[in-house]
């Protein structure tokens, strides 16, 4: 019986690639959606909570989430409301208005990145190298401006 060699991988293309990326992203959305529900918030609610890492403008946010700033204050209306985030004044432009989490908000989020890294197990199954990698390819590929 004779051996054979097994036929070189051939390089990802672009289209798949790409089709990879929007079954990771709706997946993971979906997750997401599931999660944030979970805590009796929208998918939106739970981005913009998600997005709180420091004090954001308005304005700012939603830039991020490519919305109208009408859709952000109604949405930030809600969690305020739900004691999540509060909004204070800009210490350098009284004007703007940032959207800061409440210690409710952080516990929130912190439920839900807990909640969706459970969800993902083959995160786990990285060591520390591939993360790193894995982070260094996403940051190739979507080159970050600052983020909020």
């Amino acid at each position: 019986m004779t051996r054979t060699t097994p036929p070189p991988a051939q390089a990802a293309d672009t289209v798949q690639i790409m089709d990879r990326l929007a079954r990771a992203a709706a997946d993971y959305y979906r997750n997401f959606a599931t999660v944030a529900a979970r805590q009796d918030l929208t998918l939106m609610q739970g981005k913009v909570l998600s997005l709180l890492r420091r004090p954001v403008p308005m304005r700012t946010l939603a830039g991020t989430l490519g919305c109208d700033a009408s859709n952000v204050t109604g949405i930030v209306d809600r969690l305020e409301s739900r004691g999540l985030v509060h909004r204070e004044p800009d210490a350098t432009d009284r004007r703007v208005k940032n959207v800061v989490l409440t210690e409710a908000g952080v516990a929130a989020v912190g439920s839900i990145r807990a909640e969706i890294a459970a969800g993902l197990p083959g995160l786990g199954c990285l060591d520390d190298a591939e993360r790193t990698t894995l982070l260094d390819l996403l940051d190739r590929v979507f080159p970050a401006a600052e983020s909020p």
